[in-house]
């Protein structure tokens, strides 16, 4: 099977793709592997290590519809056709491939079928979709830090998954606890802050 890095790079260097990557082209590009190929690909703007602003929120909503049907098992996702219809730059989507080959290939270096009834066991899938369905909710959340590693966590279990391969899903699972951590850490704080904020405030408007 071809190396993801290589065939992303093949696939959006051809001349003849038009200006705007849509979610349907995608879907054709992932045949089989749609769910893995799909998680890997939705969470790569948010997981690389370079600003990109303006993506968490979108792609997590796609992440999160589709995890939901990874849990429920379906075999052939389905969108809203206007979500189908959503699109990127090519010029954007070609700068996140390229910003992300040096990851992939590395990742790809210890990728193989193995510990392939994580992947593929009921139960286990379940509890990967419902741990991603959390993750994309996380990407989700206007505040920083409560970004980066939830997608990290969904890009590493995406592509086990993809690549049947156990191990590397375990290890996004794990990506993803410590995610889950971090994001109620600094949710914790931001509510702890806000509430402090605002009994400073009454007590001002008391004083006058």
């Amino acid at each position: 099977m071809t190396k993801l890095s290589i065939e992303l790079e093949q696939y959006f260097s051809q001349k003849k793709l038009s200006d705007d990557i849509r979610l349907v082209d995608l879907l054709e590009l992932a045949g089989k592997r749609v769910f893995g190929f799909l998680f890997v690909i939705l969470s790569l703007p948010s997981a690389l290590p370079v600003p990109a602003p303006g993506y968490s929120i979108p792609f997590g909503i796609l992440i999160l519809i589709l995890a939901c049907q990874f849990v429920l098992g379906t075999r052939i996702p389905w969108f809203p056709k206007k979500l189908l219809n959503s699109s990127i730059k090519l010029g954007t989507a070609q700068a996140f491939v390229q910003k992300s080959k040096p990851w992939l290939q590395r990742i790809e270096l210890l990728a193989r079928p193995r510990m392939t009834y994580i992947c593929t066991n009921k139960i286990t899938r379940i509890f990967i979709g419902l741990i991603i369905i959390f993750m994309s909710i996380s990407m989700m959340i206007p505040i920083p830090g409560t970004n980066t590693l939830p997608a990290i966590g969904i890009f590493v279990t995406g592509f086990g998954l993809q690549e049947n391969d156990g191990c590397i899903t375990f290890l996004g699972l794990i990506v993803c606890s410590i995610a889950s951590v971090l994001s109620a850490s600094i949710l914790m704080v931001a509510i702890w802050s806000g509430s402090t904020l605002i009994e400073v405030l009454k007590g001002y408007l008391t004083i006058l």
